[in-house]
């Protein structure tokens, strides 16, 4: 796969024009909102301008990665040539469906249809299409120039071939590709977020810890660990006897805490206000795009760190 296309633009689709365009790819931009391309470019051009002081461009020159991108004029000339297509539209049902209407018509009958979808299942906006045997999800983590992680998700009438041509593309431009056997609600890393989340909720709820104390437990503890190895090695790592001694040891206790943690509760407006409180009072509202800004910064150095870490255990 050579030429990729965007469809759907602004924070997501610019992130994504640069995961590719650093990666040697030609790529092309479409929205039918000028501003949100203009936005993705914009987007395109700052990220790659910090990853350069990073040095995690891939040794590429600012002004070469930019020059892959073209936006185009409609949706019929951004897909004509594509090989893969990433689609970013706005995540709404009936929004994706239009747009899988008219790309099962503009896209050549082998391009690779993948959409950035963070919940929808793709089945849900591709069972009425010709062609729908190639589309897939690959739902980033955004953003996808700085967090790599993507998961593959088929409908239950992809190809296999898809899914292997998205898992290869994706390795192929430096991401890390997961893949999921079927489709389940909020895939694999919602799920995970909202194990926690909703454990963080409770404990705040139930008057246990602040907000900040659960930050706290993440950011200066398992994060710690989590930042470098998944919750299974931690565990592996963390008895004598590996994986199945710890699961003998501290099994039965984590039995016990899931039987009290199973009585989802909703998020209710006081929990969110109390929750909202605490944060603006770390970070007033005027000063949280400052606040994104650093974040990204710490992204990009945490990458270039983890790759040394990488780079050590080889």
């Amino acid at each position: 796969m050579k030429n990729i296309a965007l469809v759907g633009c602004g924070l997501v689709g610019g992130s994504w024009a640069l995961v590719f365009s650093r990666a040697g790819f030609d790529v092309t931009l479409y929205d039918p909102s000028p501003t949100a391309v203009q936005t993705a470019l914009d987007v395109a051009r700052n990220a790659a301008e910090t990853l350069a002081r990073q040095d995690l461009l891939h040794a590429e020159r600012v002004e070469d990665v930019l020059a892959r991108l073209r936006p185009a004029p409609s949706l019929a000339e951004a897909v004509r040539n594509a090989d893969y297509i990433q689609e970013s539209a706005p995540e709404r049902l009936a929004v994706k469906q239009e747009v899988y209407r008219d790309l099962a018509v503009a896209a050549g009958p082998d391009a690779v249809i993948a959409s950035s979808t963070s919940g929808l299942p793709a089945s849900a906006f591709t069972a009425g299409i010709p062609g729908r045997a190639r589309c897939v999800v690959a739902h980033p983590i955004n953003p996808p120039h700085l967090i790599p992680l993507v998961e593959i998700i088929p409908a239950p009438w992809t190809d296999p071939s898809v899914v292997a041509r998205t898992h290869a593309l994706m390795q192929a431009v430096g991401q890390v590709p997961i893949q999921l056997s079927r489709e389940i609600p909020g895939f694999v890393v919602n799920r995970l977020q909202s194990a926690v989340l909703a454990e963080g909720f409770r404990l705040v709820e139930d008057g246990i810890c602040s907000p900040d104390d659960v930050d706290a437990a993440m950011s200066d503890g398992l994060g710690l660990r989590w930042f470098f190895m998944g919750p299974f090695e931690t565990i592996d790592l963390n008895a004598q006897g590996g994986i199945a001694d710890y699961c003998r040891k501290l099994g039965p206790m984590y039995y016990d805490l899931a039987r009290q943690q199973a009585d989802p509760r909703p998020w209710s407006e006081a929990l969110v206000a109390r929750v909202e409180a605490a944060r603006r009072g770390r970070t007033p509202a005027a000063d949280l795009d400052a606040r994104k800004a650093w974040r990204d910064r710490c992204l990009a150095r945490l990458v270039r760190t983890k790759r040394e870490i990488v780079q050590d255990q080889e």
